[in-house]
């Protein structure tokens, strides 16, 4: 299947990202090395002209990094018509052993993306680049995981056979079953539903003190990302159900599709800009006090917080509207 359009448009992606992450994280090592901003050496301007050209390239190869995460799972739902019991992206991505590992590194290196990316543009905007050692120390830990993502990628698709009999998501996502799906199916949905509504109410109330100054952005990341943790879990277990109007069907992919309007796409849309915003929020809290970043940094938090914000809120009227509006009683 290495020759269907998409997949082919996938690995090559996933080979020019990982090849600009590779060339710079070779630069990011001399930059490690020898970055001095208080010298007007010969070295130093090369090396301040490397790091544009290298962060201008990144910063290009990470948007795509980020946005292929849904053509991977759009490619992977659409490919379940060609292989032997995939009833949706579930049995594409289970159909051999690559698939899974591909996916959750997809996710981690998405997030990694996202946090490069908001250090980047704080430190393109004050005048000595103070951000610089930080952003190419974390180009240097996401070299490893993008390159295992590009193999895992390369293996998936190369071992994708229309005729290999795979499981579909009734069976994997099974309250019955011992996999890690199965205990996220099983998790009771009236306590599931409440934690997430807590958890988002918590996410709220520090945004809001935040944006007035009286919180700090580190405790507002982490009540995000435990919201975007927890709405994963409640996507399956609770939501999910309601959107399919089945108590037992616990997919996370289905909802992808056209027999549910897509609205998949909104959700997970919505929950992966909340986390990113929110963790790009509390990265930037150690340098608010950076002198030429002093003013830029509280603003840029503002605006992030307020995007996670409206993410979370957007994710949690889609899935209630959804609750009242249905017939199906899930918790009674």
């Amino acid at each position: 299947m290495t020759l269907h359009p998409a997949i082919i448009a996938l690995l090559a992606g996933a080979l020019a990202v990982n090849a600009l992450v590779l060339y710079a994280a070779w630069h990011a090592l001399a930059i490690l090395r020898h970055w001095d901003p208080n010298s007007g050496s010969e070295r130093q301007l090369q090396l301040e002209r490397r790091t544009y050209l290298v962060s201008t390239l990144l910063g290009n190869a990470f948007l795509f990094e980020i946005l292929s995460l849904a053509l991977l799972v759009f490619v992977a739902d659409r490919l379940h018509l060609q292989i032997n019991g995939a009833m949706c992206a579930v049995g594409t991505f289970n159909a051999n052993a690559w698939g899974y590992p591909a996916l959750l590194l997809k996710v981690f290196n998405v997030l990694g993306a996202g946090l490069w990316l908001t250090l980047n543009f704080a430190d393109s905007r004050a005048y000595d680049y103070p951000l610089v050692r930080v952003k190419n120390r974390l180009l240097l830990l996401l070299a490893l995981p993008v390159s295992l993502e590009t193999l895992a990628l390369w293996y998936f698709f190369r071992n994708l056979k229309g005729d290999v009999i795979t499981s579909c998501c009734g069976s994997l996502f099974s309250a019955g079953g011992n996999q890690v799906a199965a205990d996220l199916a099983g998790l009771p949905p009236l306590p599931t539903a409440l934690l997430f509504y807590l958890l988002l109410l918590l996410t709220i109330a520090f945004g809001v003190l935040f944006l007035r100054g009286h919180g700090k952005g580190q405790i507002f990341t982490i009540f995000a990302t435990l919201t975007f943790s927890v709405g994963i879990a409640a996507l399956i277990s609770v939501f999910g159900p309601i959107f399919y109007e089945l108590p037992h069907h616990h997919c996370p992919f289905c909802i992808l599709q056209s027999e549910y309007l897509h609205v998949g796409y909104l959700l997970y849309t919505a929950l992966f800009t909340g986390v990113l915003a929110g963790l790009g929020c509390g990265v930037l809290s150690p340098f608010r006090n950076r002198p030429s970043l002093h003013n830029f940094i509280p603003r840029l938090q503002r605006y992030l917080t307020i995007i996670c914000l409206l993410s979370y809120a957007l994710f949690a009227l889609a899935v209630t509207l959804r609750f009242l509006i249905s017939d199906f009683q899930l918790f009674s």
